[in-house]
């Protein structure tokens, strides 16, 4: 039975599938999928996450609005959020920090930098 439960919220469902793939490494690891910002919001309403990875451009509601929605959410403030984006600017990067996201992934993504940011924010090995 998974110990942890991640929500991976990203328009894209290839990039969805890549990132799933890499999260099957991390051991005790169940993975849920959303296609954008108010389908995450759907899914975080009705389950609990551990670990939340999120795109920035997605239609309907960006990743950065979602994750000051969550950090206002006392369930959610302390929950780790990754995002997982194209945009690689500082600005962007450092926006997404302050608003309150653990850790910044710039796309093309390696599997090995996702399975050790997962580990190291759920303390695991």
């Amino acid at each position: 039975m998974p110990e942890y439960r991640a929500l991976i919220i990203e328009d894209s469902p290839t990039m969805r599938q890549l990132i799933c793939l890499a999260l099957r490494r991390v051991h005790g690891l169940a993975v849920v999928e959303a296609s954008d910002g108010v389908d995450g919001l759907k899914k975080i309403s009705g389950e609990r996450f551990d670990i939340i990875f999120t795109d920035i451009n997605m239609p309907i509601m960006d990743g950065l609005k979602l994750v000051s929605l969550l950090r206002a959410d006392p369930a959610y403030r302390e929950t780790p959020i990754v995002i997982i984006t194209t945009e690689g600017a500082c600005e962007d990067r450092d926006r997404a920090l302050s608003l309150g996201a653990d850790a910044f992934i710039t796309k093309p993504i390696q599997a090995a930098t996702i399975v050790e940011v997962t580990r190291k924010l759920l303390g695991v090995t």
